[in-house]
């Protein structure tokens, strides 16, 4: 009798934003289908697949080392991601990858697994209908579109993963209702420019349920707030038709939570950022948000030390992030990556200036931050519970994005299970935190 094949085994490092997670439960996903296995460690896999990041220099330090590390322990590696747009860093220091790919190039992987470790067809496992999904059973990224038009100083995400190229709505909803009947119970809207959303194919409508969808910010909004979840938008640039969907957060219909990445508030440095430049009516719109969603959260990320900044555009980021009072707010030392135009910007900021001033605005905003969490103690708050330990809980409100935002701390009384959806007494607050215990167990959708 034949000795049966052993099903071939592949391990799997992600690194960088949710865009690339995404990327990595797709490639996932069909090596599963192909009947592939996956390990847990370097020594019981047949080969690695290291997903990278190169946005940034610090960003590429970290997927080389990933890449060396995988390298000495099994031996036979598979490079894809933003960084494997460049493959002559990578073969420069480990020339002996088995294959390098570029993001979102899923097929090519695929082939290069079937190269190092050709699969094993089993009748029993092959065409498993569900995908793989990286993150826990009650959250999941949605990624509705990929590249960038914009082409913001800074970044090199354009010359990474290309123009914009949106998916059909129609495409988009299906995935969702699918996340939806396995038990998701919170959508992370993802993509470079999640406002340009189907601007590349001029809103082009797609067939859903007998009827035609338009592939424009607003319709995805309005359509994906009828799925009875959490819909979290992500990565919006600040275009003028975002406020659209402000009815929307008001009604209910999607998370009231606006992640904008701002970068900055000087007009002189945005402008050198390549930024929309009218940071005063930013605020008013920020002002007009707000009224027409009291309960709206607006996270975003900023850049200090940009070439070119100059103490005066700093104090003034400082004075704009007192009037704008953003909840939630994430800051980035400028990094002098070789491939961005900035790289021959006039003026570069020394490093132990960029430090003094990142500490400056952390300090600034954490105090702000705080001023805000304040004015939730003493109410009560829908939570889905993420974590659950012997001694605590962790959850998140509609005002938490995981892993970027704050947490609430749920005291640990009686049993709860993570991805249950709870409502909660916020009784304490500190920086970035809010602590409550639970008053019932049938808080949200």
């Amino acid at each position: 009798m034949a000795k049966a094949l052993s099903t071939p085994s592949v391990g799997f490092v992600s690194l960088g934003c949710a865009k690339a997670l995404v990327d990595s439960e797709r490639i996932l996903t069909q090596l599963r289908v192909e009947g592939y296995a996956f390990a847990p460690d370097y020594g019981g896999a047949d080969v690695v697949i290291v997903n990278t990041c190169g946005f940034l220099d610090s960003a590429r330090e970290e997927s080389l080392s990933a890449i060396g590390e995988a390298l000495a322990e099994n031996g036979k590696v598979i490079v894809t991601g933003c960084m494997g747009a460049t493959p002559e860093l990578i073969r420069k220091v480990y020339p002996n990858v088995l294959s390098i790919t570029g993001p979102a190039q899923y097929e090519s992987v695929v082939e290069a697994v079937h190269r190092a470790v050709p699969p094993v067809h089993n009748p029993h496992v092959d065409l498993l209908p569900q995908g793989v999904k990286l993150t826990p059973r009650h959250y999941a990224y949605l990624k509705i579109s990929e590249g960038c038009n914009n082409r913001c100083s800074f970044c090199i995400i354009p010359k990474l993963r290309g123009d914009l190229v949106s998916r059909p709505l129609a495409d988009v909803l299906l995935e969702a209702e699918n996340l939806v009947k396995s038990g998701v119970k919170e959508l992370l809207v993802v993509s470079q420019d999640t406002s340009a959303y189907g601007i590349d194919t001029k809103y082009a409508e797609s067939q859903w349920k007998g009827r035609a969808v338009r592939a424009k910010f607003i319709d995805l909004c309005r359509e994906m707030g009828e799925l009875g979840v959490w819909v979290r938008l992500h990565y919006v640039y600040p275009y003028p038709h975002v406020d659209e969907v402000i009815g929307l957060m008001a009604e209910g219909k999607v998370l009231p939570y606006l992640d904008i990445p701002f970068q900055h508030a000087s007009p002189k440095v945005l402008k050198s950022m390549r930024r929309p430049a009218a940071s005063e009516k930013v605020l008013d719109r920020i002002a007009n948000w707000r009224k027409g969603c009291p309960d709206m959260t607006v996270r975003s990320t900023f850049i200090v030390g940009f070439p070119g900044e100059t103490e005066e555009d700093f104090q003034y980021l400082l004075d704009w992030l007192e009037e704008a009072q953003l909840d939630r707010v994430g800051c980035f030392r400028y990094e002098n990556v070789a491939e961005a135009d900035s790289h021959a910007i006039a003026g570069h900021v020394p490093q132990a200036v960029i430090e003094e001033r990142w500490n400056r605005f952390m300090a600034a905003q954490q105090s702000i931050s705080a001023d805000r969490l304040k004015r939730k103690v003493g109410k009560t708050l829908d939570v889905l519970i993420d974590e659950v330990f012997p001694e605590s809980i962790l959850g998140r409100s509609q005002a938490d994005a995981p892993d970027i935002d704050g947490v609430v701390h749920v005291a640990a009384k009686g049993r709860v299970l993570p991805g249950s959806m709870v409502k909660v007494a916020i009784t304490d607050s500190d920086e970035y935190d809010l602590y409550g215990s639970i008053v019932s167990k049938d808080g949200g959708h």
